[in-house]
């Protein structure tokens, strides 16, 4: 089932979950209570950040993305001549980014996307595959990160693309100017809840809100020594294995293929 954050009628909200957990037969002890219900909000946002990194980490190729966001998770910028190096923060809405993980540039004369190759400038080479639009020829081979490193800044259309910090560089400094010409698909931190959220919900997966009440309870049983602390973390315990478990098998429609397993006799 899933949960609202906070339904002090009804008693269906993540907070009434803390609250029977912590102060079982003190109704509203939470809701109630101005200071008690921020506190317990910034310990579920934490638990809510918790969440994201277990359900981006879990793998799978369905990739995940708040369901309390209305855009989808793909940002673009324009591309400047001249100018290398393309800082990613936040998104349009300002929430921060996590991961990038896919970057594509706009042709000069077509004005289609194609996706650049992802390189490491701190290594000397790097392995690159050869889509065939440079030289017409497939495959692979190494080509070094100069263009990256060797301050010529040689300009043209990018290839290739670093990522330092919380930004890209590519390694040929665009020689053209082009509206959106970087498209960037990211990972980012979910839609948190303020003390004024009523029926707003988490953006995962219902049968696993609960998860958000269970570590607050944990929180606050360790935190004031109360005997029923072990048993709140083996059930946090247990919906991460399930929550992990979940996410890692999303994309059902994709076809899996047998693997030999290699067994060294030596």
């Amino acid at each position: 089932m899933s949960l609202v954050f906070n339904a002090p009628t009804t008693r269906n909200g993540i907070i009434q979950a803390i609250e029977r957990r912590i102060f079982p037969g003190d109704a509203n002890r939470i809701s109630g209570n101005a200071s008690l219900l921020a506190d317990t909000t910034a310990e579920v946002n934490i638990s809510l950040d918790k969440v994201t990194a277990m359900i981006i980490s879990a793998g799978g190729e369905w990739q995940y993305d708040d369901t309390n966001f209305t855009d989808y998770p793909i940002i673009t910028t324009n591309l400047v001549a001249g100018q290398r190096d393309y800082s990613f923060t936040t998104d349009a809405g300002g929430n921060l980014i996590l991961d990038i993980y896919k970057v594509l540039v706009k042709s000069e004369n077509t004005g289609l996307y194609r996706e650049l190759y992802p390189v490491d400038a701190q290594s000397v080479e790097q392995p690159e595959y050869n889509p065939g639009w440079q030289t017409g020829v497939l495959g692979w081979g190494y080509n070094g990160v100069n263009t990256l490193t060797d301050g010529q800044d040689k300009q043209g259309t990018p290839n290739r693309y670093d990522k330092t910090a919380n930004g890209i560089f590519l390694d040929l400094v665009p020689s053209y100017n082009s509206v959106a010409g970087l498209k960037v698909y990211i990972n980012r931190e979910s839609s948190y809840f303020t003390t004024s959220d009523t029926t707003k919900k988490p953006g995962f997966a219902g049968p696993f809100h609960d998860y958000l009440a269970i570590e607050a309870a944990y929180k606050y049983a360790l935190i004031h020594s109360q005997p029923n602390a072990s048993a709140f973390q083996n059930e946090m315990l247990v919906m991460e294995a399930a929550i992990k478990d979940y996410y890692g098998e999303r994309n059902r429609d994709t076809r899996k293929g047998m693997r030999a397993a290699i067994t060294n006799t030596r």
